[in-house]
């Protein structure tokens, strides 16, 4: 019988191995790969083509959300299940906007999470009680969830939302042109094009930005702050 593949995609080495053991603990499924940042959940999703990503939200150098984005605009088949402490409304609605089939809190058990994982390979959806009935109300009030952007304050393409992400984690115009793969004339000619579009002229206020629209996790503000280079 065919395993389950999955890609485990979670920046804190002890909690990957922790999911690796209580997963391989299951003989239908297997784990293809391990993924500590964003950016390299999509480019190993690219190489070994898992049927689902087991994804944390808060992950460096490309967040969760918008590594999901990247995987699914590629790679529509594959399944991607939000693995997260965070149970804030936003977050949630986010994910599901950018195609994710299920989303447990990091509080839920194994047994939860190997049946999250089920669902997606037949095909279905997978939510905690708690998110599910958010959902549903949610989407009973309005089937519009354009809202949420606006509020959200994240009306960017995929591209300005990795070099915002990057700015705000304290990365220089070198270690961005490398990370990107663009020269460092066009990370400044993206970056001023950035500030124009959110009227925001100064690296900290980019980082208050990308906290409040969920780019990037709130906690990481302090570190952001001590390392942040100057103008």
């Amino acid at each position: 019988m065919k395993r389950i593949a999955i890609l485990l995609a979670e920046d804190h080495v002890i909690v990957r191995q922790g999911l690796r053991l209580l997963l391989e603990a299951d003989g239908d499924i297997e784990i293809v790969g391990e993924a500590k940042t964003g950016r390299e959940a999509v480019q190993m999703t690219r190489e070994l083509h898992p049927e689902i990503v087991v994804m944390d939200i808060a992950m460096p150098m490309l967040n969760g959300l918008e590594a999901t984005r990247q995987i699914l605009k590629t790679f529509p088949k594959t399944k991607v299940l939000i693995l997260s402490a965070h149970s804030d409304p936003e977050y949630i609605e986010q994910v599901v906007k950018a195609g994710a089939l299920g989303y447990l809190v990091k509080q839920s058990s194994g047994d939860i999470l190997t049946k999250a994982i089920r669902e997606l390979h037949y095909g279905r959806t997978f939510f905690t009680p708690s998110i599910a009935r958010h959902l549903k109300d949610k989407y009973e009030k309005s089937s519009d969830d354009a809202g949420l952007r606006k509020k959200s304050g994240t009306e960017l393409t995929s591209r300005e939302s990795e070099l915002l992400q990057l700015i705000a984690e304290g990365q220089a115009n070198k270690q961005i042109a490398s990370e990107l793969g663009i020269s460092i004339k066009t990370v400044e000619k993206h970056r001023q094009h950035l500030m124009e579009k959110l009227n925001i002229h100064e690296i900290a206020g980019l980082t208050r930005f990308a906290i409040a629209a969920g780019i990037i996790e709130s906690s990481l503000q302090s570190t952001i702050a001590r390392d942040m280079p100057s103008k």
